[in-house]
Order: C-alpha cells, then sequence, then structure tokens
C-alpha cells in the first residue's frame, strides 16, 4: 500500500505561483511515476503532469507547458508541482496519483493509476 498526501493549495490571484507537494509513505519503492491531474467543477479529471522516477523524465500537458514544472525529492519520498503565471482556468482540485508499474497503454488516463491522494484545492482569481 501507498498513501499520498497533497498539500501546498489555496487561493491565489492570475500570475502569482504555487508548489504543489505530494508526499509519499507506505510501499514507495516499487513507484514507477508519479503523475499530477486536476479536476475542475463539472468536468472530467485531467492530466497535468508526470515525472518518471527511473529517470527524472517529465511530461506535460500542453495547457500547462512552460508554465509548471514537476520534479521530486527521494530522500523526502515528495514529489512537486511548481505553477507559475496561473490563469483562472488553472482553478481546480489538484490530485497526485502513483503508478506502480510501466506497463500501460496511457499514463495520461487516471484509471491506469493504483494509488491518489485526496486532493488539493487551487483557485486562481482573475
Amino acid at each position: 500500500q501507498v498513501q499520498l498526501v497533497e498539500s501546498g493549495g489555496g487561493l491565489v490571484q492570475a500570475g502569482s505561483s504555487l508548489r504543489l507537494s505530494c508526499v509519499a509513505s507506505g510501499r514507495t519503492s516499487r513507484t514507477y511515476a508519479v503523475t499530477w491531474f486536476r479536476q475542475a467543477p463539472g468536468k472530467e479529471r485531467e492530466f497535468v503532469a508526470t515525472i518518471r522516477f527511473s529517470n527524472d523524465q517529465t511530461y506535460y500537458d500542453d495547457s500547462v507547458k512552460g508554465r509548471f514544472t514537476a520534479s521530486r525529492d527521494s530522500a523526502k519520498n515528495t514529489v512537486y508541482l511548481q505553477m507559475d503565471n496561473l490563469r483562472p482556468e488553472d482553478t481546480a482540485v489538484y490530485y497526485c496519483a502513483a503508478l506502480m508499474s510501466g506497463h500501460v497503454q496511457n499514463y495520461r488516463q487516471p484509471g491506469v493509476y493504483d494509488y491518489w491522494g485526496q486532493g488539493t484545492q487551487v483557485t486562481v482569481a482573475s
């Protein structure tokens, strides 16, 4: 079992920055990747960014590319999402999710993930 806890959300003005944290505990040694998703009211959960643990390679949705940066601190079992130049359309609940195997067809699909955090609210005012 792996437990994930997100933090760092809040209410900010457009153009501001936030850094989200996702702290993992439990049997984390087999983690293949951690991905950030977000879900706005009335919308489906959508892929934001992922970081692959074998080589720290990152992938981003086009909507956040150049503004968001995923990183991790293995010593702290923590994955971060640095969000700069926030926009009102970034408003959502942000979730981190852990993938324990790389043998998935599409890592951007929420359904392939093994563990989820409880989410943290990000609200960007215009």
